[in-house]
């Protein structure tokens, strides 16, 4: 799988493509599928169209490897906190704040995530499967924060006044978040991936504490589920600098970081990082901005196209495969 050789340094004929959020609002076969659930939580339990919206950009895009569709607050519910999505609102969550009252979870407890493993590898073999989760900060800013927001100030209170409880959380969440993934690897994953898409509102002067906590989490990842982890964070290049002892297969980065500085500098396989507003521009633009990308890359192997964040709903479907298909032309000499 070209995916999986690429992250392993293996000889590649052309770069691997896939695409964070590659599935949805913006596919009109994706929104036919959402209208037969209530709600976007009990479209994501659906096994059955969680697997048909999974696969949509395999059949649609021929991108090089599927993510499992769910979304990184689920493993958030059996813990006792309650999610829900509101149309045009976003997630909305809510709990009583104590960490003590909250639970420890087996992956037993998001079985249908599981299923949704199972199912997609059921019905291809051709390209990876990938998993995912929320990232331990990510999680706890979400939950405390009750919805996403603009500068995370009760979530930031609570770091700086609840110190203990704040450590408590966030050493819950990565046990949980190891038992969640542990399951989606044992159901068929072929490789994981964990989303920290909110690391750039976390303190500078708290990302060194923060990333301890990291360096122990994907140590427990790699142990216990031999299977290659990217790491998937937003912020600037100077967070990489405090990141990069993390024991990951690969960084995924967004378009504020010099990736292909650090591709002369670090070994490890990068994943990134085009700014997804690219995608506005005109086809020719369009084009020509990922090839001058991909002409920049400073390796022939050890690398994974993809977008800096993910697909936006108004995005248009041939400009999305438009990307894919200039990815897939590209040659390695």
């Amino acid at each position: 799988m070209l995916l999986l050789k690429s992250l392993e340094g293996e000889k590649i004929e052309r770069f691997p493509v896939w695409l964070m959020r590659q599935a949805g609002r913006y596919m009109p076969q994706y929104r036919q599928l959402r209208e037969k659930e209530k709600d976007f939580l009990s479209f994501c339990k659906n096994v059955d169209l969680a697997v048909k919206v999974s696969l949509l950009p395999l059949e649609l895009l021929g991108v090089d490897a599927i993510i499992i569709f769910s979304d990184i607050l689920v493993p958030l519910e059996p813990m006792g906190i309650l999610v829900r999505f509101e149309e045009g609102e976003g997630p909305k969550l809510e709990w009583d704040q104590r960490v003590d009252g909250l639970k420890r979870i087996t992956s037993k407890d998001t079985e249908f995530v599981n299923e949704i493993v199972k199912g997609v590898k059921a019905v291809q073999k051709e390209v990876p499967v990938i998993g995912f989760c929320g990232g331990p900060w990510t999680l706890f800013v979400y939950t405390v924060e009750g919805k996403g927001n603009t500068d995370f100030k009760k979530a930031k209170l609570f770091m700086w006044q609840r110190e203990e409880e704040y450590r408590k959380f966030l050493s819950l969440l990565s046990d949980n978040l190891v038992e969640y993934l542990k399951g989606q690897v044992k159901a068929g994953a072929d490789l994981v991936q964990v989303f920290d898409s909110w690391l750039m509102h976390i303190p500078y002067e708290n990302l060194k504490d923060y990333a301890l906590l990291l360096k122990d989490f994907f140590q427990r990842l790699k142990q216990e589920l031999k299977v290659p982890v990217i790491y998937f964070y937003r912020g600037s290049g100077e967070y990489l600098e405090i990141l990069k002892g993390l024991p990951v297969s690969a960084f995924s980065v967004d378009w504020t970081v010099d990736m292909l500085g650090w591709m002369e500098r670090d070994a490890r396989t990068f994943q990134g990082n085009l700014d997804p507003s690219v995608l506005y521009c005109e086809e020719e633009v369009l084009q020509r901005k990922v090839v001058e990308l991909l002409k920049k890359i400073p390796r022939r192997t050890k690398y994974i196209f993809n977008l800096g964040h993910g697909l936006s709903p108004d995005m248009e479907l041939s400009k999305v495969k438009l990307v894919v298909d200039t990815v897939k032309k590209h040659r390695l000499a």
